[in-house]
């Protein structure tokens, strides 16, 4: 059998001269010698991997017998966004790590044998963009008189409003940012999901119906109990926006980002080009992201190329505590953090930054590390060795080690019930809060942190909206 198709790219060095899109998925014969590589399995086991169940078996089928149309429709039967998933989803992780073809037994990630799932869905949902004009998505005509209240327009946010508005629902999202897509936009950079890509999706669902309110926070702007008035159901899809500390010394020096700082100046406020934009954003000769998942390949990549924006020599270094093996980020995210020129540093925890005479870092005290017998979260856990301690030369160091639940509705609506981490607790089967007719999906209950598991949540409470309102 043949191995697995390449996907077309941006060169390393055309591709960290700008923001634009580095992967450039499949040609139709591409997709189609892909797409032919699929066992057709009589009991295919990729569909458990995908949190929102697409029927991949039958999707990929209908690519082989170039019947896109048919293909596109069997995901959004499914998936509201399949040309936002086929490039940010981890699929390494999920439908790929069950595919049969998959060599990797072992590892937490699928082999490059793996049929690659999401490029063949960002095919196709590259051509529903493209044929959508030709293409009708039967609305219900709506027996529902109720208006329902979206908080956020996040993936979560975003796939509810979808979800509801096919049924004919009126729906209102309000967002507390001055532009739409929450962690689309500010989280993830451009060169990985282009910005015409998300404004297709979010426009459709104006198309529908959908409205948006922006500059609205609720629980500032208004309490959520004014909304309660208004609205018959809402879902709050507020994701996680507070950012972790490391909680070691200096951490409050100058010229030390948290990621979500670094990249929302980025990508949501153009800083990348300062001084048209006039956001601007502090890079150094040597920078250091700490972190090992997608937010840090992320920074890390970005910075980059701020540094050649700037005229500096691209210097950008990754330090994480584990392996690359245990790292959670996409595999393809890694690689092309190396190919661009990331460097990496393994087996490495920072215990304290230094600083200069005027206040800002210049160096990181660390550990090395030796791993041990796997923590809870199934990985090896880290653990310092004494005496090991070396510095690292940092003038500007970015901090991507996970965020937490955003507490700001929370906080103004203590009738919520959170667990201990401030995340909402739901009702794991409707997804109702402890408040009646309020949801709660995406990171804001515990999520897995990525796109398509905060859309399987948001199915999940839209269904429960839907015979709510039924009732």
């Amino acid at each position: 059998m043949k191995g697995p198709v390449k996907i077309k790219e941006l060169l390393p060095s055309e591709r960290i001269r700008s923001f634009e899109e580095v992967a450039l998925g499949y040609s139709e014969e591409g997709a189609q010698e892909e797409a032919k590589r699929c066992l057709q399995c009589k009991e295919p086991k990729c569909i458990q991997g995908c949190p929102v169940g697409i029927d991949i078996k039958k999707f990929i089928f209908e690519i082989t017998q170039r019947d896109y149309k048919s293909a596109y429709l069997t995901i959004r039967e499914k998936n509201n966004f399949p040309a936002i998933c086929g490039r940010v989803c981890p699929a390494e992780y999920q439908c790929r790590k069950f595919c049969i073809l998959n060599r990797n037994k072992d590892k937490p990630f699928a082999s490059p044998e793996a049929i690659n799932i999401h490029f063949l869905e960002r095919f196709i949902g590259d051509w529903g963009i493209k044929n959508y004009q030709n293409l009708t998505f039967k609305i219900q005509n709506s027996k529902f008189k109720e208006k329902v209240a979206i908080v956020g327009s996040g993936p979560a946010g975003l796939c509810c409003a979808g979800e509801l508005a096919r049924q004919g629902v009126k729906v209102v999202v309000f967002e507390a940012l001055h532009q739409l897509g929450g962690v689309l936009r500010y989280g993830i950079p451009p060169f990985r999901l282009p910005r015409p890509i998300l404004d297709f999706e979010i426009n459709y669902l104006k198309s529908m119906g959908v409205e948006f309110i922006t500059n609205f926070i609720v629980g500032k702007t208004k309490p959520l109990s004014e909304l309660e008035k208004d609205f018959s159901a809402i879902f709050l899809g507020l994701g996680a926006g507070t950012p972790s500390f490391l909680g070691i010394k200096g951490e409050n020096l100058g010229n030390i980002y948290l990621a979500n700082e670094f990249l929302t100046r980025i990508n949501l406020m153009s800083a990348f080009k300062f001084p048209q934009f006039h956001t601007p954003i502090n890079i150094g000769e040597k920078v250091v992201v700490i972190g090992g998942g997608n937010t840090a390949m992320d920074a890390a990549r970005s910075s980059l190329r701020v540094q050649l924006g700037q005229g500096l020599k691209p210097d950008t270094t990754v330090i994480y505590r584990r392996t690359e093996v245990e790292m959670p980020a996409r595999r393809l995210e890694i690689e092309h953090a190396k190919e661009e020129g990331v460097n990496f540093e393994f087996l490495v925890q920072p215990v304290e930054f230094i600083g200069d005479e005027r206040g800002f870092v210049k160096k990181i005290r660390a550990l090395k590390c030796k791993l041990g017998k796997p923590d809870s979260s199934g990985r090896r856990k880290p653990f310092p060795i004494e005496g090991s301690e070396f510095e690292i030369e940092a003038d500007v160091v970015i901090i991507a080690i996970g965020l937490k639940a955003n507490r700001v509705l929370t906080s103004a609506t203590p009738q919520i019930q959170l667990d201990k981490s401030g995340d909402i607790l739901v009702n794991p089967e409707t997804m109702e809060t402890s408040l009646k007719k309020v949801y709660a999906g995406g990171d804001i209950v515990g999520g897995e942190g990525t796109v398509i598991s905060a859309m399987a949540t948001a199915k999940k409470a839209s269904q429960s909206i839907l015979n709510l309102l039924s009732l």
